[in-house]
């Protein structure tokens, strides 16, 4: 799945200006503003859960970088905007980091290679989407990110995080992180 702004943030090689001509520098910042970690989930990126929105530059020139948090009272809302900002400045582009509430950010928006970059940490991707009726507090199978067995308990509704549920593997014994969808 991709977020659906995935035009907007430049995944062709460069993105393109106003004249319709190649604007390298919103390219540049896409490229430095995509590679930023998330801090809690540090296997992914900011544009892997798709909270990385668009990258765009306005009538005057100025670069705009709108990021959705996962959800509003996200410890790490400002820390990722902070870290966005020194990956710009980084490469050189200084650009307006901007909040955008809504729509509200879903699981739904995580990239298919950050689900398996979730998985391979060890850390069961989102199951389902988050329109189906038990999104929230669901009972669902989740399968163990490391065996992949089926067989798995629910130990705590929160793990390491907020958006994180705490599960156990019958199988192979491995406790895990699930990521609830939301």
């Amino acid at each position: 799945m991709v977020s659906p702004v995935a035009v907007e943030t430049g995944e062709a090689s460069a993105a393109e200006a106003a004249d319709g001509t190649a604007d390298f520098e919103l390219a540049r910042a896409h490229a430095a503003a995509s590679q930023v970690p998330d801090p809690e989930v540090p296997c992914v990126t900011v544009a892997d859960l798709g909270i990385l929105r668009s990258v765009t530059r306005d009538e005057n020139g100025k670069i705009t970088v709108r990021l959705t948090p996962t959800y509003s009272g996200c410890p790490a809302v400002i820390a990722i905007e902070m870290a966005v900002e020194a990956a710009l400045l980084g490469a050189g582009i200084e650009a307006k980091i901007e909040r955008v509430i809504s729509p509200a950010w879903t699981t739904d928006w995580i990239t298919e290679e950050g689900r398996q970059k979730l998985r391979a940490y060890g850390i069961a991707p989102p199951a389902g989407s988050s329109g189906g009726r038990r999104a929230f507090f669901a009972d669902e199978v989740i399968a163990c990110p490391r065996c992949g067995s089926a067989d798995t308990a629910k130990v705590s509704e929160f793990g390491s995080t907020a958006c994180k549920a705490h599960y156990r593997c019958k199988s192979c014994a491995e406790p895990f992180d699930y990521f609830k969808c939301i």
